[in-house]
């Protein structure tokens, strides 16, 4: 595995054969390492991950992966797989052959990982899920015998928190305080309909049926990079079209009305995500309610149906989850008190 020395510019460089996936000989060179180690390093992984071969080191196998996965994912998807790996799975894991990892390897690397981290078990649950992606790969591409993530179901970090969400009461005093009609407008939608902040930013007044008092969700808004992404949405449940009363159609009439510039493609809302969380702690402040997140204008819509007695299957379908499993565990909590409920109805019943 010979490497040699730019005596000119003082770096160092590898060049050797390979035989590509269509059994032709080929040629690669790679020059501009700083050290002899960092170019044998590259010809040796190079090598690897080329043969294919479950001795590779983990990090060769999810560099793989993660190049695979370029094609089929969205680039912010990619973007939480690439930092989850870099920031919490490789600095362990990166250099181990793939094939030595065992579900004792995992333990440890759990009980390290949670050791001085205050991670909640959905986040724990992610990177787990992660890497078991990976072994998933090196089954199906490389041979790999068993993924041992499949044995080892991993180790819990700190229970989830329970939603926040703002009651009809508490939203009322928040929304009379808001003085900005674009950030308003923004509100009233996120609370009335339940969509996603990511729904939100991408509608276009196209988007807006207001004879038959509907929105479409078609696209989803993201920012990476410092570039703004138009993408599908989250699922496919997530196409859908939300009803809205006549009191949200006439406002979004009237803000319609007073923008200056306005076509099919407009977007409707315009103020960023950052500046919608900022406005809607300052707001709470001023209103003197609790503050919460972005996307718990979504619980309090689902918490405000489910309250007004509707099903789980309708929460489901106007939220757009994938299936109504994803509803009942998030927002089961809420149901108990239905029992009593039936159980006033079934007494009905019997007299």
């Amino acid at each position: 595995m010979p490497v040699y020395k730019n005596e000119e510019k003082k770096t160092w460089f590898c060049s050797f054969y390979y035989t590509d996936w269509q059994g032709n000989r080929k040629k690669k060179k790679k020059e501009g390492f700083k050290t002899q180690r960092e170019a044998k390093a590259f010809e040796r992984n190079f090598l690897e991950k080329l043969e294919g071969d479950c001795n590779m080191t983990f990090r060769n196998m999810a560099e793989i992966y993660m190049e695979d996965c370029t094609h089929k994912l969205k680039p912010t998807t990619l973007n939480i797989k690439k930092l989850l790996l870099d920031t919490k799975i490789l600095p362990d894991l990166g250099d181990m052959p793939i094939n030595s990892i065992t579900p004792n390897t995992l333990r440890e690397f759990n009980n390290n990982l949670v050791k001085d981290n205050d991670y909640s078990n959905l986040y724990i649950k992610k990177i787990n899920g992660q890497i078991s992606c990976i072994f998933d790969f090196a089954m199906k591409f490389y041979n790999l015998k068993s993924n041992p993530c499949k044995l080892y179901e991993g180790i819990k970090g700190k229970p989830k928190a329970d939603i926040q969400f703002w009651t009809l009461k508490e939203y009322k005093k928040f929304i009379d305080v808001v003085d900005d009609i674009s950030y308003k407008i923004a509100y009233e939608i996120l609370f009335w309909t339940g969509i996603r902040s990511g729904e939100l930013l991408a509608l276009t007044i196209g988007d807006i049926n207001l004879k038959a008092k509907e929105i479409s969700i078609t696209k989803n808004y993201a920012k990476l990079n410092n570039q703004e992404l138009i993408l599908t949405p989250k699922t496919k449940k997530s196409k859908r079209v939300v009803q809205i009363p006549d009191f949200l159609a006439n406002e979004i009439k009237e803000y319609i009305d007073q923008l200056y510039d306005k076509h099919k493609t407009t977007r409707l809302i315009l103020v960023s995500r950052p500046s919608l969380r900022v406005r809607l702690v300052n707001y709470a402040k001023k209103a003197k309610v609790k503050a919460i997140r972005l996307h718990d204008f979504r619980h309090s819509h689902a918490s405000l149906l489910i309250e007004l007695g509707f099903q789980p299957l309708v929460v489901a379908d106007r939220l757009g989850h994938e299936n109504i499993k994803t509803t009942l565990e998030v927002y089961s909590h809420l149901y108990p008190n239905k029992q009593i409920t039936v159980c006033e109805k079934l007494e009905e019943l019997k007299f």
